[in-house]
């Protein structure tokens, strides 16, 4: 499975559309100060309905949309009070505005730490996905053409050629399995780049040994070998 590749069906909805979450506050933020403008009386606290939307744009987008929303808030606050002639008196202003403030800042400055320890999370993950796959090409190929070389030094020419052929269609699987997890990743353009080289190299060595590269697949089996002129 690529580690790379964020599961975006996984993620709350107003992250999979944050459109969706401008036009909900949107709407939030003109039903509440209808409610404000038609019912009530400048006593009741309709005004606290204000936070729902400040911090829908705070989880959504961080901490500027966060404070965004409440200096909105703030401010419809203040055409209520100018449109109603309401004389609220400076404490009333701040215990009104200052939790709408807070909120968004709170929230925002959260979700963005959030975000930035998931990120760095990935990176961490991504690092041990290609340190597996580093320590498989080890085990794989490696190994293999050290084999390779024993038998070549013992005399067993064949069994050296057989164990050549192995590792290059292990190598082939192998590279083939990597590129599709490259080509999946966001900007991983460089890992492809280096795989496909190393690919072309494995079927080059394949064609110098009289091997017919096969399709790439399931490891293992018995590649076919070419007669020599």
């Amino acid at each position: 499975m690529n580690l790379l590749l964020r599961d975006r069906a996984g993620q709350p909805w107003f992250h999979r559309w944050p459109a969706v979450s401008i036009a909900v506050a949107a709407l939030l933020y003109a039903g509440v100060f209808a409610l404000r403008m038609t019912t009530g009386t400048p006593a009741d606290a309709t005004m606290l309905f204000f936070e729902l939307p400040i911090a829908l744009l705070a989880v959504t987008f961080g901490l500027v949309a966060g404070l965004v929303g409440g200096l909105v808030a703030v401010g419809l606050m203040v055409v209520w009070a100018v449109t109603a002639h309401i004389d609220l008196s400076v404490l009333g202003w701040i215990t009104r505005a200052l939790p709408m403030l807070l909120l968004g800042v709170l929230v925002g400055r959260a979700a963005d730490r959030l975000r930035t320890s998931e990120a760095e999370r990935a990176k961490l993950d991504a690092a041990a996905h290609w340190h597996r796959q580093a320590v498989e090409i080890n085990d794989s190929i490696v190994q293999g053409l050290s084999a390779a070389k024993w038998s070549l030094e013992a005399g067993k020419h064949e069994r050296a050629l057989e164990t050549v052929t192995d590792t290059l269609d292990s190598a082939q699987a192998l590279v083939s399995q990597l590129l599709r997890d490259a080509e999946l990743s966001p900007g991983a353009a460089h890992e492809a780049g280096s795989l496909r080289s190393l690919s072309v190299l494995a079927q080059r060595a394949k064609r110098a040994r009289g091997v017919t590269p096969r399709p790439s697949g399931p490891r293992g089996g018995t590649a076919h070998r070419t007669p020599r002129p």
